[in-house]
């Protein structure tokens, strides 16, 4: 997929996030902190919105042949971009929330999210790919499954009630973290083995690009509303 994406794109796309993410976590001061999370939420709600609103639209116009040639080269890239983007967007959120002190009893709260995320994205996985019996997936759900229990056990003895608007806003990234891991980027790979498969079907590319699209705006959507928690969060009370 990296050849198709365009390696310097791929590598690029994967480690600008990851790197400032890193130096926001390890050298940056609160506001630099606050501005690679801020930029990385935009970036990330504002593709999904032009996806929604524009592109889904004028693609939705042309012919599935054409269309699915569109979905050949725009979805590798965005299967190296977008879940950079999410994972900055939310890594750097919650570790804001705690660095600012807006967010009482955070490791237990962390592991719940963890669980509530990775599980229902895996088994969301392992139905699209037809997976569910595979040792493969059996073993990664495992894995999610033991090691989020392990976390929310460890953590357990320091849970306690959270602010109303945490709780909100951690709602809403489970969504975004389930929909986007278990549904979009799924959706990305299983085009990409159409391609790989040296006779791919334009129908199959076609529905599966135009469904990721109509999903951005799902996504868009609930983004924008967490941008209302986050303000309301910083300037309102929590």
């Amino acid at each position: 997929m990296g050849r198709r994406a365009n390696p310097a794109f791929a590598v690029g796309a994967v480690a600008v996030p990851v790197a400032a993410l890193a130096y926001a976590l390890v050298f940056a001061p609160v506001v630099q902190h606050i501005y690679v999370h801020v930029m990385a939420g935009v970036l990330w709600t504002g593709i999904d919105l032009f996806m929604a609103i524009v592109l889904g639209p004028v693609l939705g116009g042309l012919p599935v042949e054409e269309r699915a040639s569109v979905f050949q080269r725009f979805t590798p890239k965005m299967a190296f971009l977008m879940p950079s983007l999410a994972l900055v967007t939310i890594g750097g959120g919650v570790t804001l929330a705690e660095r600012m002190g807006v967010f009482p009893h955070a490791d237990p709260w962390i592991a719940l999210l963890t669980l509530a995320s990775t599980v229902p994205a895996l088994l969301l996985i392992g139905w699209q790919f037809d997976a569910l019996d595979d040792p493969r997936w059996l073993a990664a759900f495992a894995v999610a499954l033991l090691g989020g229990g392990a976390y929310l056990a460890v953590t357990a003895s320091a849970f306690g009630m959270t602010s109303p608007t945490i709780l909100l806003a951690l709602a809403i990234v489970t969504v975004l973290t389930v929909l986007g891991f278990g549904v979009l980027l799924p959706g990305e790979v299983r085009i990409y083995r159409q391609l790989a498969s040296g006779d791919p079907d334009p129908e199959v590319v076609s529905r599966i690009g135009m469904r990721n699209a109509r999903l951005s705006g799902l996504q868009g959507l609930f983004q924008l509303a967490i941008v209302v928690v986050m303000v309301y969060l910083r300037w309102g009370g929590f």
